[in-house]
């Protein structure tokens, strides 16, 4: 016994190790029948981390496991995934591993997939790109080589898996996600049986209509498997759409032309909770508690052939009567609730697939809704009849259903409305086809919004329908201190809603207070005017709008503008919004715009002309931003201004321009106008330096300049003024940033630099020296608040002495060399250059004595050789002196 123990124990441990060993010795074999296997069956790229081979996880059969399995499609698909597999798991019968390429095909019992993501896709051309099986010259279970699968299945598993399906054709897409699917039976008999069982979330589109919205699905399903004819027989199952159950049996059955269907369904029960759990959870909420009363049922059956041509007939019908329901929480019921509905097909043809919505009615309190419709053709041109008849107090949905809304509602929409159309008028606008009649109104709408500042309150709007038009008879609203009174016409209200058209009509608006801060988000305005950057997300021009505009506002009020008497014409479309011919009365005079704003690029942008007449200047330059920056000096003026500017640049994120990116030109006209220099330190610094202007009493009247900017430089046009009798040329350029460089040149007369050079003047004697005047440039630097004057006066004095002086001596040149020993009063016959002594005296020899003496005075009659160079600074310094209030005497006076 002992003997027949330790050989079965050796034996034991024998198998155990070679059951451990085994999967070492043949993983090049399992990896190169796997890769045999794909490389034969698929047209298609097919990547692998790993395959392993275990006798223990499933003895007494092998496990063969596929680790991150990848397949990829060739054109007209390239690159793009059609599946990912974390683990792939097979079961087999360990002697299907040893089998030889003749000896048939291998047979798998078992597979298991986790965490799959599968992207099936058909384009609009109809290729498919899970068509990737290569096809066998042989039999569909074997390859050319012998080699491939027979499924023999005991159970198979999908878990924690995904699937999406899109078909551009038809504008379909399904996508299953968290599906748990399992199966058990054989498929090795002509007829046996799968049991499965389902769970996934699942959301159904069909040309951009959502019919299922992430709803979770069960399904547990007995299915008879007739393999020879390719007929699956559906015996007992049960399904839940959310909470809904549903029973249905019948067969689906592969024909050649496509699939034979005869599949009927109902509800097991008749109570009208089951209408509240086809509603997804996420806005019925728990509907356990809930009291219900009244009926619901919903049955139908499909029978009928899949065909290119032909679709099973249909008959489903959903029937509610006298139902309400309450929820515990809530104050209010639902009750009258009628249902009557049904989706017909009777010839097979889809096109004629139709909805009968015979009745849709429903009570809160004491407002009664109704409404039915008709819609035909649903897969081409739709037809549609819709009758709509009730009142709905906003207010009440919240107190009688569960669901959240962002913004509170409140309100009251009353309608009687009957609409027929197809969907081919709408969207070709053939209005003859569209027929509408009735009207709708609203009273005591209020709606609220983080997207606007203040709650929008709409205390009457009266909308009337008429064939080809819709009327807004009257809308009055208010928002924050803003009123709102409109009327006009809309064209195609319906094709807006729904075909994605523009909506497109032509109203008049009107306002007696109008803030444009009462539209803005709250911190856009706060962004100051001059910005620097692009904001990350500026305001847009709705895309849908195609309207024309018509504006009368009484007062509009934009940040610390006034604008009254606001009228004219905005005309909407393509996100560009244009101005035509608006007016105003702004800043003590009229105001005139034209131009548009864009929006439809990442940074809006604008392009207006601005034309002022009689404005106030003073302030203007100092309430209006922009003109601020245009001319800083401006805010020192008072008086009148005309003015024509065209600007262009780029906006903020509240509409204001960015002003380093501003381009355009301007051309200024002052009418009367004052300087009052305690208002621009510029004119003080100017001031300071030079004391032969008195800036207040500069006459700026029918002054015209013109402007121009770009790249946030303003250039100004050199222009012409007059002081008295000097004349003064301004130009040069300053910066948004409110850095100068300018060049002031005054051409000033002699007689108002000192006495001094009056004297010089006198001595001379002469009327040509008398209109004598000298250019003296100011240059003008750093910023209007702090700035750097400088001038060339020293220059300018020094070369009028010299000038002066040169004057002098050409004149004694010109009047003889005779005349000039005369006056001197030189010996003719001593021949000596030396000076005697006379009694006579000369007033020439006097003058040029004091313009070329140091001061000396004493009487001495000998002429000394000086540098004139030097007595020219000496009449410079006491010339500058007199002007910058230095050494001045009692008598000199500045003319």
């Amino acid at each position: 016994m002992k003997k027949i123990l330790k050989i079965t124990g050796i034996s034991l441990l024998t198998i155990v190790i070679l059951l451990l060993v085994a999967p070492f010795i043949f993983q090049n074999q399992i990896k190169n029948m796997v890769r045999n296997f794909i490389n034969n069956s698929v047209n298609a790229n097919v990547e692998f981390a790993d395959v392993s081979l275990s006798f223990l996880s499933s003895f007494p059969q092998a496990n063969v496991s596929v680790d991150d399995l990848k397949i990829t499609n060739f054109e007209p698909f390239k690159d793009e995934t059609l599946a990912s597999v974390k683990s792939l798991s097979f079961d087999m019968s360990i002697k299907e591993l040893f089998k030889k390429e003749d000896e048939g095909p291998i047979v798998i019992n078992s597979i298991y997939v986790n965490e799959a993501l599968v992207n099936l896709k058909v384009n609009k051309f109809g290729d498919a790109n899970y068509d990737i099986a290569k096809e066998n010259e042989t039999s569909t279970s074997t390859t050319k080589n012998g080699e491939g699968f027979t499924i023999d299945i005991q159970d198979y598993a999908i878990s924690k898996s995904a699937l999406i399906y899109l078909d551009e054709g038809s504008n379909t897409k399904l996508d299953v996600t968290e599906l748990d699917h399992s199966g058990s039976g054989t498929f090795s008999e002509n007829i046996s049986e799968l049991n499965t069982k389902s769970e996934a979330n699942v959301t159904l589109s069909i040309d951009s209509t959502e019919y299922l919205s992430n709803n979770r699905i069960k399904l547990d399903a007995l299915i008879d498997l007739d393999l020879q004819n390719s007929k699956y027989t559906f015996k007992e199952n049960k399904g839940l759409i959310n909470d809904l159950p549903l029973e249905f049996s019948g067969y689906v059955q592969l024909i050649e032309e496509g699939q034979d269907i005869d599949i009927s369904f109902e509800n097991p029960g008749s109570d009208f909770k089951d209408f509240l759990a086809v509603i997804p959870k996420t806005y019925s909420k728990n509907i356990s508690n809930v009291e219900t009363s009244g009926s619901f049922k919903v049955n139908g059956k499909i029978k009928g052939k899949v065909t290119e041509e032909t679709i099973p007939t249909l008959d489903i019908n959903i029937a509610s009567n006298n139902a309400s329901f309450k929820y515990p929480d809530l104050p209010k019921s639902v009750k009258n609730i009628s249902i009557n509905a049904a989706v017909k097909n009777t010839t097979g043809n889809i096109d004629d697939t139709f909805l009968d919505l015979k009745t849709l009615n429903f009570k809160i309190d004491e407002d009664e809704f109704k409404s039915s419709a008709v819609i035909k053709n649903l897969t081409t041109n739709m037809l549609v009849n819709a009758n709509i008849d009730g009142v709905l107090n906003l207010a009440n949905i919240t107190e009688a259903y569960p669901i959240e809304l962002e913004n509170k509602l409140s309100g009251i929409i009353k309608a009687k409305l009957n609409t027929s159309f197809d969907m081919n008028a709408i969207e070709t606008n053939a209005y003859s086809r569209i027929k509408n009649n009735g009207n709708v109104s609203v009273n005591d709408f209020v709606f609220s919004s983080a997207d606007i500042v203040n709650p929008l309150n709409i205390s009457q709007a009266n909308v009337s329908f008429k064939p080809g038009t819709i009327a807004l008879e009257n809308f009055k609203a208010s928002t924050g201190k803003s009123d709102l009174n409109a009327t006009g016409t809309i064209n195609n209200l319906l094709g807006f809603l729904l075909s994605d058209q523009k909506l497109k009509g032509d109203f008049n608006v009107a306002s007696n207070n109008f803030l444009i801060s009462d539209f803005m988000v709250e911190g856009g305005s706060d962004r100051p005017v001059n910005q620097s950057t692009e904001p990350d997300d500026a305001l847009k021009i709705p895309a849908f709008l195609d309207c024309t505009v018509n504006a009368d506002a009484k007062k509009v009020v934009y940040d610390n503008l006034t604008l009254t008497n606001v009228k004219g014409k905005l005309l909407i479309k393509d996100e560009t919004a244009s101005l035509q011919n608006v007016t105003s009365d702004l800043l003590g005079g009229n105001l005139n715009m034209s131009g548009l704003i864009n929006t439809k690029s990442k940074t809006p942008t604008f392009n207006m002309d601005l034309g002022m007449t009689n404005f106030d200047i003073s302030q203007s330059f100092r309430d209006l931003d922009m003109l601020q920056n245009l001319a800083p000096i401006a805010k020192a003026l008072q008086g009148k201004l005309n003015s024509a500017i065209n600007v262009s640049g780029t906006l903020g994120d509240d509409f204001t321009p960015i002003m380093n990116s501003i381009s355009g030109g301007a051309l200024a006209e002052l009418l009367t106008t004052k300087v009052e220099t305690e208002n621009a330190p510029l004119l003080n610094a100017l001031t300071n330096k030079l004391n032969f202007i008195d800036f207040d009493k500069l006459d700026l009247k029918d002054l015209k300049t013109a402007l121009k900017f770009e790249n946030g430089l303003v250039n100004i046009s050199p222009f012409n003024l007059n002081y008295k009798d000097i004349g003064i040329t301004v130009g040069g350029s300053h910066s948004f940033e409110n850095t100068m460089d300018y060049n002031i040149v005054f051409n000033v007369p002699a007689k108002y630099l000192g006495s001094e050079v009056n004297r010089l003047i006198g001595k001379i004697n002469d009327n040509e020296v008398n209109k004598i005047s000298i250019p003296v440039t100011a240059n003008l630097t750093g910023s209007f608040t702090s700035p750097k004057v400088q001038t060339d006066l020293t220059t300018g004095v020094k070369n009028l002495t010299t000038q002066l002086i040169e004057i002098e001596k050409q004149k004694l040149i010109n009047n003889g060399k005779d005349k000039i020993k005369d006056l001197l009063g030189v010996n003719s016959n001593s021949g000596s250059t030396t000076d005697t002594t006379t009694t006579q005296s000369s007033p020439v020899k006097n003058v040029i004595k004091d313009i070329f003496s140091n001061g000396n005075t004493s009487g001495t009659n000998t002429t000394t050789t000086t540098d004139s160079t030097n007595q020219t600074g000496n009449v410079v310094k006491n010339v500058l002196g007199g002007l910058f209030g230095k050494n001045k005497k009692k008598n000199d006076t500045i003319k």
